[in-house]
């Protein structure tokens, strides 16, 4: 058996990293991917390994030297017209190659693990195309397979339809042709398509060809949850660093990103809090209905913003602001505070990260839960130089929860002394009995002129892609100066249609949060039966989970990332957990809540 590896192609789109090398040179992660390449190729028995090369050809073959001397033998062909052609012409100087033995066939522009290689080789049958379920980041070549995994159809571009993709596999661009199919079928219509179609098309095309006439010629292999990457752009190297990170790079690498977990579709993410059970498919058809028309048209301004988030809350507009996400309110209300900020401490560090660590008075409960009282934060800042003080409640990452009573006793103590009572609410409608916990309500705004309520919509409704908030006052003055602060259009008509529908689903939404309850006790349940860790209870969407001297949180986080693509959040880097052992849990619906479930019990064995 041997290799061929097609490394003719410019690689335009990556800019600057290959000015003067070809893409195959890029190091991904300090590697370079020929380097990874031939490593992986030189653990089997192979009489050589054929590179068509092209552009910057010199650097490369200068590059692989002599280095698999012993190890590979490796020859070249050369592609002196790679800017005038395409890959199918690289591999048409090759035919005469490919017709010698049975054949590896590798695009040089991949990152793939060990193991892909591994299956291509093992399997029996002669003529094989990995492939893979199509995913939202894939390009270039799908195809279906059928029962037997014979590939029936490559959807050409202009074929290719959203609304099939379920039925949809990438080819992850390596295959194996035995030295039979490569003679008597592939090279003879390669040289038909190219004498008929030209030499700027792509090899893929004449497999297209000979699967419309026999589809038993090529089998499909799928890869199942084998990781892979093709690099093109310099975000592709960016998720490809990240897929492939080392252990202890690859929680850094995910982190760095803030979201964007999408992109990353095997991954389940129990580090950012999101409702699992709205919107529902309903609301999401509607909007979908809309979506040329939110695509192609302005959204409104802050008037009318102002007026749907009141709306949607059941409060006076005059009192209301509207945010691209409630970060965005955080900071305009940062700009606004001149004085000091109470905080208690771990919390959701947006807010004390917007002012100077000077400005902060810190309060951190020494109860083992991190529970507090009213009393005690009185006691605390009772001497304390404070212009607000924050309340996030529930609290993050703790899930503790102070009833409304409270909070409001809380608000009168603070307007009694001047300071702002600033109580964000993103998680109170996880809480049990939500609809009576909320401060949004004009009554407790126009008593409480000190309390500032700040609410993420994205967290309790599920929609963290709108980028949606609220922040409401009875502190007009506050509110007249933020709406001038933010942007002019500082949310899309996206997030402005779905507060305008949302009234609709009002009672979908109670349902939604009830679901989530008995989940989270179900959830719980299952936890507490796990040896090695403390649950702390929660009023919030997510748990704070202590880890018992088995793992360290840092441990227990990389091993659920690394073996299962699990995401939890490791809260060493919050403040007043650093050394303490804590992760958090985000709560999803069953079936994620479950594969977490088994794989704690899986590290726990």
């Amino acid at each position: 058996m041997q290799a061929i590896i097609l490394a003719a192609g410019m690689g335009k789109r990556l800019g600057e990293y290959t000015k003067e090398n070809t893409k195959c040179m890029l190091p991904v992660n300090g590697e370079r991917l020929i380097d990874r390449m031939l490593g992986q190729l030189s653990k089997f028995d192979l009489a050589r390994v054929v590179i068509v090369v092209g552009y910057q050809a010199d650097n490369l073959i200068r590059h692989i030297g002599h280095r698999y001397d012993g190890a590979l033998n490796i020859e070249y062909v050369r592609n002196d017209i790679y800017d005038k052609t395409n890959n199918i012409f690289s591999l048409s100087l090759a035919k005469d190659k490919l017709m010698e033995d049975d054949t590896l066939l590798l695009e040089s522009d991949l990152i793939f693990e060990d193991r892909m290689l591994r299956l291509l080789v093992d399997n029996p049958y002669p003529n094989l195309a990995l492939v893979s379920k199509y995913e939202s980041w894939m390009d270039g070549t799908v195809v279906r397979i059928d029962d037997d995994n014979n590939i029936v159809d490559f959807v050409t571009k202009q074929a290719f339809n959203y609304s099939e993709v379920d039925s949809y596999y990438k080819t992850v661009n390596i295959y194996k042709f035995s030295k039979a199919f490569s003679t008597h079928k592939y090279v003879p219509f390669l040289n038909a398509y190219c004498e008929a179609l030209g030499q700027n098309e792509y090899y893929e095309q004449v497999l297209r060809v000979i699967s419309f006439l026999n589809s038993s010629d090529m089998k499909a292999l799928p890869v199942g949850n084998g990781k892979w990457y093709e690099i093109d752009d310099i975000q592709d190297k960016d998720i490809a660093e990240t897929i492939f990170a080392s252990n202890d790079e690859l929680m850094h690498r995910y982190n760095m990103r803030y979201g964007g977990h999408w992109r990353f579709p095997k991954l389940i993410d129990f580090c950012y809090l999101v409702n699992p059970y709205f919107p529902t498919q309903r609301m999401k058809d509607e909007m979908r209905a809309n979506f040329d028309t939110l695509l192609t048209e302005y959204p409104s301004g802050m008037y009318v913003n102002s007026m749907l988030a009141a709306k949607y809350f059941g409060i006076r507009q005059e009192c209301t602001v509207v945010g691209n996400g409630a970060a965005e309110l955080i900071k305009s209300l940062a700009a606004r505070l001149k004085g000091n900020m109470g905080v208690v401490y771990p919390t959701f560090e947006e807010y004390p990260n917007r002012l100077p660590k000077e400005r902060i008075v810190a309060f951190l409960p020494d109860s083992p839960d991190l529970s507090y009282s009213v009393d005690e934060l009185e006691r605390h800042f009772a001497d304390k130089d404070i212009e607000a003080l924050l309340l996030v409640n529930p609290d993050n990452p703790s899930g503790h929860f102070i009833p409304p009573a409270d909070v409001l006793r809380l608000a009168k103590w603070c307007g009694a002394r001047k300071i702002k009572l600033i109580a964000d609410e993103s998680f109170v409608d996880f809480s049990d009995d939500y609809a009576a916990n909320t401060l949004l309500k004009d009554e407790i705004l126009e008593a409480n002129p000190n309390l500032i309520v700040m609410k993420s919509i994205s967290k309790s409704y599920g929609v963290p892609g709108l980028r949606l908030g609220v922040l409401a006052t009875a502190d007009t003055e506050l509110v007249e100066w933020m709406k001038k602060d933010v942007a002019i259009w500082n949310i899309n008509s996206f997030a402005e249609f779905y507060m305008q529908i949302f009234g609709k689903y009002q009672g979908f939404y109670q349902k939604a949060c009830a679901k989530f309850v008995e989940e989270r006790k179900r959830f719980y349940k299952e936890l507490q039966a796990i040896g090695y860790i403390t649950v702390v209870p929660t009023q919030a969407n997510f748990f704070l989970v202590h880890v018992d001297s088995r793992y360290t949180s840092g441990q227990l986080s990389e091993l659920l990332l690394e073996r299962y693509d699990i995401l939890v959040k490791d809260c060493d880097t919050k403040t007043g957990l650093k050394g303490k052992n804590y992760v958090r849990i985000a709560i999803r619906d069953t079936r994620d809540n479950d594969t977490l479930i088994h794989a704690l019990k899986e590290l726990g064995k």
